[in-house]
C-alpha cells in the first residue's frame, strides 16, 4: 500500500495530479473555516467544480452531516468517475473520505490537509470514519486517497492552539519510533520547532508503519500510543460545555502521560524517561482539569476502543523512548492509578 503523499506548494501538486487524471466532475468538501481561509489558496488551480460546506468541529463529524454531503453529491449527479477534494483538518479528511468511500460503493478522493494534526497524522494511512452515539470514529472504513497534498502554507491560517494540538502527534511518532528525534524536539521550546522538517519526519514514520500493516492487524497499533486513554478523555470532554472541550492533540498529550506511567509500572521504561515525557508534555500543554466524577466514565469509554478483544482493553505502551509494544492488556484498576498519577 504505497500512498502518494506530496509535500509541496499546493498549486503545483494539485496541477500535477489533475493533469494526469480525467474526472467527470469535481466536488470540494470544506468546513466553514477552511472555505473562508484555505479554499481561496487553491481555488484558482481547480477545474470547474462545486463546493459543499459543512459546520466545523468534531461535534459535526456525524451521520447527519454525511447525509448532507451525500445529498449534495447526488444533486450534483456525481458518477463513479468523479473526484472529491477534501480541504480541511482531520474531521473533514475523515468524514469527506468516508463519504467518498461509500458513495456509489466508492469514488476517488484526495486529501488537502490544512491543520498540522491532519498533515502529520490523520491524512496519511487511509483511516476514514465518523463519530457515532458519542463514540469517536465508531463507524468507518480503510480506503487510501488517490493523493495527499501537504503544503505548510496552510499553517499560517491556524491559531497557535491548533498547531500545538498537531504537535502532540509529532511527539507521539518520535516516542514510538525515533529516540534521537525525541531528544531533539524535547530540548526545544514549542515556538522553535521546525514544522516543515517535522511534517516530513512524521509522514515518513507513519507511511513506513502503515505500509507494513495497512488494516491495523498488528504493528500499526503502535500508532495508538496515548490514544486509548486519550480518546476516552477527548470523548468525555466532548459531552461538556463547548468552552471545556479539548482539541484532539491536547487529549492525546494527557493520554501519553497516563500511558507512559503504565509503561513505567510495567518496567518497560525507566523513571528518567517517564520524567522527561511528563515534564515536556506538561510544559507544552499544561494540566487538564479531570474531575473525580469523570474518572469512571473515562475508564468505561476505553471499553469501546477499537484495539480491544472481547472484554480485554488493550494498550500500546512504550518500550523505552523510540520503541513501542502493542496488545498489552490493562485492567481498570491500573487505569485508575494512571489517571491518579496524571492528576498528581
Amino acid at each position: 500500500m504505497n500512498q502518494s503523499v506530496v509535500i509541496a506548494p499546493v498549486g503545483e501538486s494539485l496541477a500535477a495530479f489533475l493533469s494526469s487524471s480525467q474526472y467527470s466532475k469535481v466536488i470540494v468538501i470544506a468546513d466553514n473555516n477552511t472555505k473562508r481561509h484555505c479554499y481561496p489558496i487553491l481555488k484558482a488551480f481547480l477545474p470547474k467544480h462545486s463546493i459543499v460546506s459543512v459546520p466545523a468541529g468534531e461535534a459535526h463529524k456525524t451521520l447527519a452531516t454525511c447525509e448532507k454531503i451525500w445529498e449534495a453529491m447526488t444533486n450534483e449527479e456525481l458518477d463513479r468517475h468523479a473526484l472529491v477534494i477534501n480541504i480541511g483538518g482531520g474531521v473533514i479528511g475523515d468524514m469527506g473520505g468516508f463519504c467518498a468511500a461509500v458513495y456509489k460503493r466508492g469514488i476517488d478522493f484526495i486529501q488537502v490537509p490544512t491543520t498540522l494534526l491532519s498533515q502529520v497524522d490523520a491524512s496519511v494511512g487511509g483511516k476514514l470514519g465518523i463519530d457515532f452515539q458519542g463514540f469517536k470514529n465508531h463507524l468507518g472504513v480503510f480506503n487510501i486517497p488517490k493523493s495527499v497534498l501537504i503544503d505548510p502554507v496552510f499553517l499560517k491560517t491556524l491559531p497557535e492552539r491548533e498547531i500545538r494540538s498537531g504537535f502532540a502527534e509529532i511527539i507521539k511518532h518520535c516516542l514510538i519510533a525515533d529516540a534521537t528525534k525525541w531528544e531533539e524536539i524535547r530540548q526545544k521550546d514549542f515556538d522553535r520547532q521546525n514544522w516543515q522538517d517535522l511534517i516530513a519526519h512524521s509522514v515518513k514514520i507513519k507511511q513506513e508503519v502503515v505500509d507494513q500493516d495497512p488494516t491495523e492487524k498488528g504493528l500499526r497499533k503502535i500508532l495508538n500510543f496515548g490514544h486509548t486513554l486519550g480518546h476516552a478523555v477527548e470523548t468525555c470532554f466532548l459531552n461538556k460545555a463547548a468552552n471545556q472541550r479539548l482539541y484532539h492533540g491536547e487529549a492525546i498529550a494527557v493520554g501519553m502521560i497516563m500511558e507512559s506511567y503504565l509503561s513505567f509500572e510495567r518496567k518497560m521504561i525507566d523513571q528518567q524517561t517517564l520524567t522527561n515525557i511528563e515534564e515536556f508534555l506538561f510544559a507544552t500543554y499544561g494540566k487538564v482539569n479531570i474531575k473525580p466524577e469523570d474518572v469512571e466514565q473515562i475508564i468505561a469509554l476505553t471499553r469501546q476502543d477499537k484495539k480491544n478483544k472481547g472484554k480485554e482493553v488493550r494498550f500500546s505502551l512504550l518500550k523505552g523512548a523510540g520503541q513501542c509494544a502493542y496488545d498489552i492488556v490493562v485492567s481498570a484498576s491500573e487505569m485508575r492509578k494512571s489517571i491518579a498519577y496524571y492528576l498528581g
